[in-house]
């Protein structure tokens, strides 16, 4: 090795131990524990096969307002599929996601948007877990305080799987 280049190492190894500090990332402060328990909505009687249909008709006709085409699947508390609608035209593809996005939206109480806005937050793990879709448009249905069923939507955007099922999700009250 020539004498320059022995000093240019040198100094190259000097300024990697230098910066190495400043590389090094402080462990994350651990998460605050709640008090409560989030997404803690009971349980009620699955939603009946008319009212799901009605759900469905909503989500629907919001669809097609934006001429969408997509894929409604309404489940009950544990996540059973009670009523499926396949719009013309809309993907094959999307047929079981959006019958998964219902799923997790009733099984884990809470919209799909919370698992993809976690996920895209640096939360990755969460894919981990069974059951879990981080994709917009599923949603619980809730009436008088109770979960009765969820609706997913697939074959859009995720933006506009959200914007069709919240549109039949806010028929139940």
């Amino acid at each position: 090795m020539r004498k320059d280049s022995f000093g240019l190492v040198a100094a190259l190894a000097c300024l990697a131990g230098l910066s190495g500090g400043a590389l090094a990332q402080q462990p994350a402060a651990p998460a605050p524990v709640p008090e409560q328990m989030p997404f803690d909505i009971p349980y009620g009687a699955p939603i009946g096969l008319d009212h799901a249909k009605r759900v469905a008709a909503a989500a629907a006709a919001e669809a097609r307002k934006h001429n969408w085409k997509m894929n409604i699947a309404v489940v009950g508390p544990a996540g059973e599929l009670i009523y499926f609608e396949k719009m013309d035209g809309a993907q094959n593809a999307s047929i079981p996601i959006a019958q998964h996005k219902a799923r997790a939206a009733a099984t884990f109480r809470r919209e799909t948007k919370v698992f993809q806005d976690a996920v895209d937050g640096g939360h990755p793990y969460l894919l981990s877990l069974d059951g879990i879709i981080a994709s917009e448009g599923g949603f619980p249905l809730v009436q008088a305080g109770k979960l009765i069923g969820a609706i997913g939507c697939s074959g859009g955007t995720g933006g506009q799987d959200g914007v069709s099922c919240k549109a039949g999700a806010e028929l139940v009250k």
